[in-house]
């Protein structure tokens, strides 16, 4: 597939973005990256897409991923090493927490089985849909299960898009609190930095520094998962995976963008970038992730969410309750 292909839709996600910047600033009171994803939902469960846009729309992550590695030129390095120590343990914390107990919760209360207990467990303590999908391979999910787990993330992360920016406002949180609020018990990366970017700058930083401590464990969960599900018979189920090749999967499984990130950040706090590349790149990721939040919105069907079990949407619901609760708590008393 040569770039030609992706040019109609990439044009559909800046066209769109463009317009969501000009009505947000003239006509719509409201924040022009939320309006993006509005936009985006709109167009995405009103008309019918052609198959010429859909390689070029499908770029909104490689977009999103490309905006993080940019922005690490505005995050300055000694801010990073002051705190941290307090993001990765705060992270290790809630992480280890949520996994425990949504499966507890899944299995126990709602009587969902095991394996896509795990799999909403890993969704909604990890990194979304990207947790769902690295864990299914080394438990033997089906494709039911990762269906059901994967239109479960979506639905909550379509809803904590409006709903924590809104909360935050209501509870007049600073902007580090909760963009390490959202990092920490917000799903998928994209609806975090949509997130924390609505409702600042600053904000909008801390969110995405947490998420990419938060999505570093992802590999490693994913061979925690495989270890279990390959040495014991959980619920009736067998399973004769084996356990090699950990360190193969967890490369696999790692997010390479937050490479990218942490290099552009210390090139650019050490000095190595000019001031004149620091500020194209700092003024670069905001375009990035206003093109890319169109496509995030795009991709919210609401027809496919209609097929998620009511009991994934309980566990889910009661699991980000109790993560946030427990998240904004732990940050009330550690900043």
């Amino acid at each position: 597939m040569g770039l030609s292909d992706y040019l109609p839709g990439l044009a559909v996600l800046v066209g769109v973005g463009l317009l969501a910047r000009v009505l947000a600033e003239t006509v719509v009171p409201v924040n022009h990256l939320i309006l993006a994803i509005v936009l985006g939902v709109l167009i995405g469960n009103l008309l019918t897409i052609p198959a010429v846009l859909r390689p070029g729309l499908g770029t909104h992550k490689l977009l999103l991923e490309a905006g993080i590695v940019v922005m690490g030129a505005r995050i300055a390095l000694g801010d990073v090493l002051a705190s941290g120590l307090v993001i990765v343990g705060l992270v290790v914390v809630v992480v280890a927490f949520g996994i425990l107990f949504v499966e507890t919760l899944s299995r126990t209360v709602f009587g969902i089985a095991p394996r896509l207990s795990s799999l909403i467990a890993a969704g909604s303590s990890i990194c979304g849909v990207s947790a769902v999908v690295a864990v299914a391979g080394g438990i033997k999910a089906d494709e039911d299960q990762i269906a059901y787990a994967v239109a479960t993330i979506l639905l909550f992360d379509a809803i904590t898009i409006f709903l924590y920016p809104w909360v935050g406002h209501l509870l007049a949180l600073p902007d580090q609190v909760f963009g390490m609020w959202a990092g920490l018990s917000m799903f998928s990366t994209g609806p975090v930095t949509a997130a924390g970017f609505a409702y600042s700058d600053p904000a909008g930083q801390w969110a995405v520094l947490t998420k990419v401590t938060r999505n570093v464990l992802i590999g490693v969960v994913a061979i925690g998962y495989s270890l279990y599900y390959a040495h014991r018979r959980v619920g009736g189920e067998s399973d004769d995976t084996a356990g090699s090749g950990a360190l193969a999967q967890l490369w696999s499984n790692f997010p390479k963008f937050v490479v990218g990130f942490l290099l552009v950040m210390v090139l650019a706090s050490t000095g190595v970038l000019g001031g004149e590349a620091v500020t194209s790149l700092q003024n670069g990721y905001k375009w990035l992730f206003l093109f890319a939040f169109v496509g995030l919105g795009i991709q919210i069907q609401v027809r496919e969410m209609r097929s998620t079990g009511l009991r994934p949407i309980a566990a889910v619901s009661v699991g980000l309750v109790t993560l946030s609760a427990v998240s904004l708590g732990l940050l009330t008393v550690v900043l």
